[in-house]
């Protein structure tokens, strides 16, 4: 019998390493594909997009917010991994009947870094979890000496009607800060709901639209350009802001790209 604690503070109790795991979180389960773990994960969520050959056959037992207990224990697992925020909290107290739950409380890198490692030892891949830590590290290492020295200020939008942002004790305002921006509804916590006069107000340098959870799109940049004259409104792509597993060891790259698209739009506008 091995004891593990989540981070939630919840001991867990295995009797050996899992064969059969259930992930209800679409970032932790491209993490256990990352980690080789292909023929024991044997139930995913409708938003486990990656990789998208899991996702195709991978049996889906409903949403994150509204997991399918029923369909979870028909799949017999011997662990869930789970999140805080993501899902619901009676409904893991329910699959905590079924097998134990893992689950994750991520509010920056630096718990993305433990939950990785953790759930790396928990799979028995410690290995390789080290690998993936090793390459976040070093890309975000690689990427401190690149990234603006002045932070500019921006909005990050995840959702319209009601528009919906990001505060201080985000997952994704860690990753703005680390991109290079500054929050400028940083005195919200959680995702506070804002007005376009609050965006006015506010005045950020530029105006995020992300690709999820709402999938903004092109069409958008246009409205919001006209609403904020005085903003650079750009369409992000929202795992690379939100996603805390394996996928942010290709953040950093992002950033950059973003970056160099910025100054190029910036010098063409200027000529």
């Amino acid at each position: 019998m091995r004891s593990y604690q989540d981070q939630l503070q919840e001991t867990i109790r295995l009797n050996d390493i899992p064969k059969r795991i259930v992930s209800l979180v679409p970032s932790q389960t491209e993490l256990l594909f990352d980690l080789g773990l292909d023929e024991t994960v044997v139930g995913i969520t409708k938003f486990c997009i990656h990789p998208q050959h899991w996702f195709r056959n991978k049996t889906r037992v409903g949403g994150t917010k509204q997991v399918h207990i029923h369909r979870v224990a028909a799949l017999q697992p011997d662990l869930i991994l789970a999140n805080k925020e993501e899902n619901i909290k009676e409904q893991i107290h329910a699959l905590r009947s079924i097998a134990p739950v893992w689950t994750s409380d991520i509010h920056d890198i630096g718990s993305a870094l433990e939950m990785i490692a953790a759930i790396g030892e928990i799979t028995a891949r410690s290995k390789e979890a080290q690998i993936i830590l090793q390459n976040i590290q070093d890309a975000f290492r690689n990427w401190s000496g690149q990234k603006p020295v002045s932070a500019a200020t921006a909005a990050y939008l995840i959702w319209q009607e009601p528009y919906m942002t990001v505060g201080q004790d985000t997952f994704i305002h860690q990753l703005l800060l680390e991109a290079g921006f500054r929050n400028v509804f940083a005195q919200h916590k959680r995702y506070p709901e804002i007005s376009m006069e609050a965006l006015r107000r506010a005045a950020p340098d530029f105006l995020l639209l992300s690709s999820e959870p709402y999938p903004f799109q092109e069409k958008h940049i246009r409205y919001f350009q006209e609403q904020l004259p005085g903003t650079q409104v750009l369409l992000v792509d929202g795992e690379m802001f939100s996603w805390y597993g394996s996928r942010i060891q290709h953040s950093p790259a992002y950033f950059c790209r973003l970056w160099a698209d910025i100054h190029r739009t910036s010098t063409t506008q200027k000529s």
